[in-house]
Parts: structure tokens; sequence; C-alpha cells
């Protein structure tokens, strides 16, 4: 098979990864950076197993910023372009994904949608560009472990027209070629309606933001009653029913998915009976007050005015380069608010500031200049001044 895979970030590259396995495919980019790095087998995101992989495996990926010339001829285009959400219009901007369709529409290719879009966005762009060839698969990624989540699925859900016998067949053949390329084996398919699948990625989502939501909940309330939120958590999760999956609490959920998926699924509950969708986006906000409100006493303010507030890391999690929307960014406008001083650690920047904050890459310049050190995740690099630091990690774990 002859693949393109459009748009090279986490979710692009980890297909085009795992579908050059078995397949020849061509990564397409607007960035010449991306793909000269791709080219040369060198990861464009700051990703150790991704970095790795392409080191030690020789897989049929070539790169590419020729959008139409990579489409042609080929059996599948895979978009995985960014939808970020719009606050204004309440809805991801999917411009990216037609602008795609709109330069490929005549290459006769099945197109696969991997980018998150609303729920009943396909079924539309199928009436809007008389195109019954589109297919939506929702990813199922971690950040940081994006190959990885790939390798080892645990499941793959392709959404297709279940009224259309031919694009059932697309969904089933476009599923194992997922599935060939993947070590873990035995994975359950699932083909469904595409309005369905789209429904799947955003509830799903917005699950497992409730997780983070409850155990920072539970947080707030064990710190404000002076408890041990560790031996409350382990003896919650020690019940099979619960687990104790995304129950280490933060500063908030953040990251590419979570905040954008919550808010297109309340978006999407538009005259539908609804609470909790709702509370958990409030929820996320709350936290967020509290979280900096508290930071504000352990500085000392209002009685000590002058403060430098260190802000240790602006990624989201663990071997990731990401900073948009990350949990840490709400908290930083929170304190800007209390017209405070911050100091940013981030060794991954590009810039010398980020929105007027100065960012270094020297730690210990960092610990010795900041009067607190708020951290979303801990580290053992602040071992040696956990005096200073405020945190709400309690497993030191993403």
């Amino acid at each position: 098979m002859k693949i393109a895979v459009i748009g090279i970030g986490y979710v692009g590259l980890a297909n085009a990864i795992l579908l050059a396995q078995h397949n020849e495919v061509i990564a397409v980019d607007i960035s010449k950076e991306k793909v000269q790095l791709i080219n040369n087998r060198k990861s464009p995101i700051v990703d150790k197993e991704i970095e790795e992989y392409l080191k030690k495996n020789s897989i049929n990926l070539k790169a590419s910023i020729n959008l139409e010339a990579s489409c042609a001829e080929t059996d599948y285009v895979v978009i995985a372009t960014p939808t970020n959400y719009n606050e204004e219009t309440n809805y991801f901007d999917t411009f990216s994904i037609e602008d795609v369709i709109n330069a490929i529409k005549t290459c006769g290719a099945t197109i696969v949608i991997k980018s998150t879009i609303p729920v009943g966005y396909t079924k539309l762009l199928r009436e809007k560009y008389f195109n019954t060839k589109i297919l939506f698969s929702p990813e199922f990624l971690r950040e940081g472990r994006a190959l990885y989540d790939n390798l080892y699925p645990s499941r793959i859900v392709v959404g297709t027209n279940l009224d259309d016998e031919k694009m059932i067949a697309e969904a089933w053949k476009f599923a194992h070629l997922l599935s060939q390329g993947a070590i873990k084996q035995n994975i359950p398919e699932l083909i469904m309606d595409s309005t369905e699948a789209e429904a799947v990625k955003l509830f799903a989502n917005t699950y497992l933001a409730l997780r983070v939501s409850y155990f920072n909940e539970l947080d707030t309330y064990a710190e404000l009653r002076g408890m041990n939120t560790k031996a409350i958590i382990e003896g919650i999760c020690l019940d099979p029913r619960i687990g104790d999956g995304y129950n280490n609490p933060s500063f908030g959920y953040g990251g590419y998915c979570l905040p954008k998926d919550t808010k297109q699924l309340l978006a999407n509950y538009h005259e539908v009976p609804e609470k909790l969708i709702q509370a958990i986006v409030e929820s996320n906000r709350t936290r967020k007050d509290f979280i900096a409100r508290n930071i504000m006493r352990k500085a000392g303010w209002p009685i000590k005015k002058e403060i430098i507030i260190g802000i240790y890391r602006l990624t989201m999690k663990s071997n990731s380069d990401n900073f948009r929307q990350s949990a840490i960014q709400g908290i930083m406008k929170r304190l800007e608010s209390y017209g405070v001083n911050m100091l940013i650690y981030e060794p991954t920047a590009k810039e010398l500031s980020h929105y007027g904050h100065k960012i270094t890459k020297d730690l210990n310049e960092f610990k010795n200049s900041s009067d607190i050190i708020v951290a979303n995740r801990n580290s053992k690099e602040l071992l040696d001044v956990m005096e200073k630091v405020y945190t709400r990690d309690i497993f030191m774990r993403d």
C-alpha cells in the first residue's frame, strides 16, 4: 500500500512509523525542518521512543513538503493536522482538515481523519465534498508515549458509513493495516458509524479528565483538612473496580487533548440535558484557582510583596516538549494577577522568555533566585530545595 500521512506531530508521526513497517509511507508537513529531520532519521518532536526507533529500525518512511505530489496515486491519505479548540466559536478549528481535502480531492485515495473533530463532522464532510471515501479513526495516544501506544493499542476504532458496503470494507482494510503494524496481538477492532467513532474519542478523553478532576478535588479536600492525600488515594485505588490510573494529583488536566476535547463535548451537548460534563470543565478551573491561592500563601503573600516565583518546567509531561495548554500555564496566568515576578526553568525552550517572564536553562540559577518553586510534576532535581517547592505530585509520575 502507498500511504500519505499529513501532519508530523505526535499523532501523525506515530501513525506514519506504524504504517511504514509494511507499507510505503510519505509524511507531509509544511515545516521544512521537520521534513529534513525525518529524512535524516531524526525525530522532529521530543519523544525518546520515537528517536530510538528511527535510529534502530529500517522502515519505508520518507517526508515531503509537497502535499499534492505526495498524495498522488496513494491508497490512503491520513490527515493528522492540529484542530485547536476555538473559545469564541465553541468548536474545533477544522480548517486544516478541509484545506488538505480541497488540495487532494481529485487524487482518488480513501481519506482517513486522525485529527480530533466534533461529533458529526465526518458526515458533514462527506456531504460537503460529495465524497463517500472519508473515514474517521480516533487515536488514543498518550503524550510522550505515542509510538508505544500505537504499537500496543488498547483497541482500533474506525468510523465509516454503515449504509455503504464498500466503505465498510475500506474501514476493515484500514483497521487491519493498523493492526498489522502493531506488536501487540489480538487487538480489538471496532467498525462503527463515523459519528459514533467521533463520540468514542470525546467521551473517552472526557472520562479521563473526570478521573483527573476527581482525584484533584480529593486532594483539595485533604489539603484543606490537613489529611494525608496519598493514604486516601491508596486506600481507594486498591479497589479493582477503581484501579490506580490517572489518580496522581496535579494542578489540573492539560495537554493537547483533554482541555479541548472536554470543551468540545460540552459544546456538542447543546440542547441536551447534562450536569456532569459542565462540572468537569468547571472543576478544572476551580482547581487552578485553588492552587494559585495556595502558592501565594506559601510564598508569604500579602505580607511579603517582593516575591520571585520559580516555575519548574512549562511542559505538560516528562519526555515532552509540549507547552500548549499545560496546566502550569493556567497557574501562571492566575499568579500574574498578583503582580509577582516569575522565573521559568525550561531546558527545552527555544526562546529566552515566555509571555514576558524570563526563562533560564541554568538549574542552579533557578534554585538560588526563586523564593518558592512551583512544580506540577516533582523531580529528583529539586530534592535539595524541597523546602521551597510547592507541588501536589504525590507519586512522582505523570
